[in-house]
């Protein structure tokens, strides 16, 4: 298994051996594209049946050796079995077995409409980042341990990407994390689990600005080749290839759970931001996963949905970002969403080059076919079964309460908003599975504000507001954090 860039400059170079263990580490490719499998590899209707039954930890490592061709079956085996476990995802709800890893419960069943919510966020930060970090940190160990080296990821979160991370690398021999964060536009909890930890290879970094501010400085820092290669600069954000491979598994278990036969469709909602947990279900899809529709649920910050509404990209400036309670979707720049383009355009390198220039210059770009716009290839969009759909404030808690009041349940804000959206696309004889974000717990706020009492925490997690927070506040000035990055790495 190869894989090429999407912005590969020419025919020659997209056809450049790059196997999983060469982009692993760098998150970016070098000419500033992303990573994707030159083919798809595919599933057939045997497999599927064949793995009906299999412990998660079996299914990644069936799913994930199609794309780590270069990794040795049995330590690749070793790899998912250390990582996906019961003592590992112990978050479990009442009635949930914590060895089901990602348990399904359906939620309504109206004729022959049903809905059902995936648990994700049973792992060490309540949220489901855990599913494909846990797998990076012993990914990243692995490799680094084989070439004796070190790594310095440096990364960006809105909320979840953080602290899923953090708990992943603490700790792991021969790296250090430095992670951005937008400065008090986290939740309490949020904020308390990132800045809490005291491990000396954590560097937590508050920036005065919105998350686009810290992603644009990740990317800045990774097109910086001397300087990535001379701090020795990785990612874990979704950029990088791994953690979206790793979320193409849950989509696989989601399937096989809620189905007994593969002649059934199912669809999956996704509360999506950055783009990369919905990208994961796409690449699902191009397998031969039977997905009818791959549902985008986003917040008061829509780009997502304008562009499957409209065939229109237009990123939103810092000053027209909206800070909501479901804090970890405020992106106005879907990083990932790259990936799919170069899909829709038929993996056309130069194509894609040409319009995620545009973004940077102009702000964004029109596929919808309209006199005037860049493309037409929006009408494209339908064969890959993308739909949409919003959510506000309103809406969040409206939901929340409905839940909790239906089903016994208390789900997290950007749960609600995937739940919401859901609604709106579930179609008969085919079952909708709504991924979930994050435990209620981390979004107290708004939780208290819908039904007006506090979550039940976790063990563990009770009094995390009150422990002591390591933390630096800097402005979003690229100079500043590469001076910072130098000096605690020594490099």
């Amino acid at each position: 298994m190869h894989y090429v860039s999407t912005r590969a400059a020419s025919a020659a170079e997209s056809q450049a051996p790059q196997q999983f263990s060469d982009i692993l580490l760098g998150g970016l490719a070098p000419d500033g594209g992303l990573y994707l499998p030159s083919e798809y590899p595919q599933v057939t209707g045997s497999e599927l049946d064949a793995w009906r039954k299999l412990p998660y930890a079996d299914l990644a490592f069936e799913i994930l050796r199609k794309f780590a061709t270069d990794i040795p079956d049995a330590d690749l085996k070793a790899l998912t079995a250390r990582t996906y476990t019961a003592a590992v995802y112990r978050n479990a709800r009442e009635g949930e077995a914590a060895s089901d890893i990602t348990p399904l419960r359906v939620l309504e069943q109206d004729g022959d409409k049903t809905l059902i919510l995936q648990a994700l966020s049973n792992g060490p930060t309540l949220a489901f980042k855990d599913m494909a970090m846990q797998l990076l940190g012993n990914l990243f160990e692995y490799t680094l341990a084989k070439n004796n080296a070190e790594l310095n990821i440096f990364g960006a979160t809105s909320g979840d990407t953080g602290s899923a991370a953090e708990y992943a690398m603490r700790g792991k021999k021969g790296i250090r994390v430095f992670m951005l964060s937008p400065h008090k536009k986290m939740s309490a909890f949020q904020t308390a689990q990132m800045f809490s930890l005291q491990d000396p290879n954590i560097f937590n970094i508050a920036v005065e600005g919105v998350f686009d501010d810290c992603q644009d400085m990740v990317k800045a820092v990774s097109n910086d080749l001397d300087f990535k290669a001379r701090q020795k600069i990785g990612t874990v954000n979704s950029i990088n290839w791994a953690r979206v491979v790793a979320q193409v598994v849950y989509y696989f278990r989601g399937y096989l759970a809620a189905t007994t036969s593969n002649d059934q469709k199912v669809s999956f909602t996704v509360p999506s931001g950055n783009f990369g947990n919905i990208c994961a279900g796409h690449i699902a899809r191009m397998m031969g996963l039977p997905i009818d529709k791959l549902v985008v649920a986003t917040n008061e910050n829509n780009v997502l949905d304008e562009f499957f509404r409209t065939g229109v990209y237009r990123v939103r400036k810092a000053s027209e970002t909206y800070h909501t309670s479901s804090p970890s979707m405020d992106i106005s720049k879907a990083s990932n969403f790259e990936r799919f383009v170069y899909d829709l355009v038929g993996r056309d390198a130069n194509r894609v080059r040409a319009l995620f220039q545009k973004v940077e210059t102009d702000g964004g770009f029109d596929l919808s076919g309209k006199p005037g716009s860049d493309g037409d290839e929006f009408r494209l969009v339908a064969n890959y079964g993308f739909v949409s759909g919003c959510s506000n404030h309103a809406n969040r808690l409206d939901t929340i309460r409905e839940v909790l009041d239906d089903y016994g349940i208390t789900i997290d804000t950007h749960t609600a908003d995937g739940i919401k959206v859901a609604r709106e696309h579930i179609a008969p004889g085919v079952p909708m599975i709504v991924l979930e974000t994050a435990l209620a717990a981390k979004f107290n706020e708004t939780i208290l504000e819908a039904v007006g009492m506090d979550v039940e925490r976790p063990a563990g997690f009770e009094d995390i507001e009150s422990l002591p927070q390591k933390f630096i506040v800097m402005p979003p000035d690229v100079a500043k954090m590469k001076g910072y990055i130098a000096e605690h790495t020594g490099l």
